[in-house]
């Protein structure tokens, strides 16, 4: 009889210990959310033991820059599918410019630059020109459609960055308030753990992009005092809004994780905004709260 009620008893501690600690990590998340000044919404999970934690994650947010992680998406699959190759041509002109983040604003009209520098600009500066370059031969629809197919139905991408090439989606007059895309943390975070799993077009092309993004260039949010800790990963920053998105390669699993802040009370464009050291000690608490025990 004892034998039959052993694995009961057994079964039963790891639930209460699970709860413990998911309390735990809620106990400490929710003080640091409290005292910012704005909206946080957030999902993170351990890619090796499937252990999760969510604020609000299934809630709709603007996405700014994160976006794009989308549009590499369908970048790489066109050129799978043989529909687009990485030395196709883009060419830059006056028209095509825009401002914010990125390089080719700065640069000469005329200047040519492949699909592959113009996608690799984008995901490494969140060059905001190079993204309209790349959308320009995609559309924004085609990205859509893509993550549709992937199963990411709150993932989309409203129109161009500035303006210009709406989506049907960003018609929709209630899509209007996600600006450039919209998302849930949630899906994002799905969207980093089919890419690390090989799921995404092929397990090399995900490899690919996975190593792509652990190229970008500036590390103000997630992961911001984890230097020793490699990461992949994509910001993005638009008036009162923050939005970061990645894995963290720990010694004690693979954390995903999207932090969404938004509705600051003033713009403040310093590496020093309150949602960026926000993000940086969620990052610590997560990382810390989901690691491998």
């Amino acid at each position: 009889m004892m034998n039959k009620i052993k694995p009961v008893v057994v079964l039963l501690l790891i639930s209460i210990s699970a709860a413990a600690q998911s309390q735990t990590l809620d106990d400490q998340v929710k003080p640091i959310v409290a005292s910012f000044k704005g909206k946080v919404s957030l999902f993170a999970k351990n890619l090796d033991t499937g252990e999760t934690y969510g604020l609000n994650p299934d809630e709709r947010v603007r996405t700014a820059s994160t976006i794009k992680i989308a549009v590499m998406i369908e970048a790489f699959a066109r050129v799978a599918e043989r529909k687009a190759k990485w030395t196709d041509e883009v060419v830059l002109t006056k028209e095509k410019k825009v401002s914010g983040s990125g390089i080719l604003n700065d640069l000469s009209d005329g200047l040519k630059l492949t699909l592959r520098d113009a996608v690799n600009l984008m995901m490494i500066l969140s060059d905001n020109t190079a993204t309209n370059l790349v959308l320009d031969v995609l559309t924004t629809d085609a990205v859509n459609a893509r993550m549709e197919s992937l199963g990411f139905k709150q993932i989309k991408i409203m129109r161009r960055v500035g303006s210009g090439g709406e989506s049907t989606a960003g018609k929709d007059p209630e899509n209007k308030k996600y600006g450039l895309g919209m998302a849930t943390p949630r899906e994002m975070v799905l969207v980093m753990e089919k890419l690390e799993r090989g799921e995404v077009i092929s397990p090399a092309a995900s490899k690919e992009m996975i190593e792509l993004m652990k190229s970008e260039q500036g590390r103000n949010a997630i992961g911001r005092s984890l230097w020793n800790v490699p990461m992949a990963s994509k910001y993005g920053a638009l008036d009162r809004l923050r939005s970061a998105v990645g894995i963290l390669y720990t010694k004690n699993g693979k954390i995903a994780m999207a932090i969404s802040c938004d509705d600051m009370p003033e713009t403040m464009w310093s590496v020093d905004n309150p949602a960026y050291l926000l993000m940086s000690r969620l990052s610590e608490v997560l990382v810390e709260g989901l690691s491998k025990k």
